[in-house]
């Protein structure tokens, strides 16, 4: 894979996150809780900074790892994505958001899956890794809101 094949990849996961941005602000409109249209447009900023960090990786013209393997709990997988409503709770709107993290990880999953490049099926699971590490902070705070016993 040349340079300019990997900037193509990246360029494809920066629109990526433009769009999970526009997600989260449009939420954010919906809803009717102020913490929760606090929490989205919070979710929309995170996912600006994930561009600005891809997009610090496009300009750098290098090519490498820059995501580490974190360890993925599952904990999206055992649920279905709630309906987005303008009354969700807390822990609905972060169930909301992990899914949508989940759904990142698994396409760029694919992706490499599907990928006869090796070096293209390496950057698609380093875009897995990453999102995989948005996922797992999503899953740390519904378990803190959705499951206050545990702590």
């Amino acid at each position: 894979m040349n340079l300019s094949e990997y900037k193509d990849v990246i360029k494809f996961a920066m629109a990526n996150e433009v769009g999970a941005q526009k997600f989260y602000a449009d939420a954010a409109e919906k809803l009717r809780n102020p913490a929760l249209k606090k929490m989205f447009t919070q979710f929309a900023e995170e996912e600006k900074r994930h561009r600005e960090i891809l997009k610090e990786i496009y300009v750098s013209n290098a090519i490498g790892d820059y995501f580490n393997g974190e360890t993925d709990h599952k904990v999206s997988e055992t649920m279905d994505a709630p309906e987005l409503s303008m009354d969700m709770k807390p822990a609905d709107a972060f169930a909301l958001a992990m899914k949508k993290e989940e759904e990142a990880m698994v396409q760029y999953t694919t992706l490499a899956d599907e990928c006869p490049d090796a070096d293209k099926k390496k950057v698609f699971l380093d875009l897995a890794a990453m999102e995989r590490g948005h996922k797992r902070k999503m899953e740390d705070a519904f378990v803190d809101v959705g499951y206050p016993e545990v702590w």
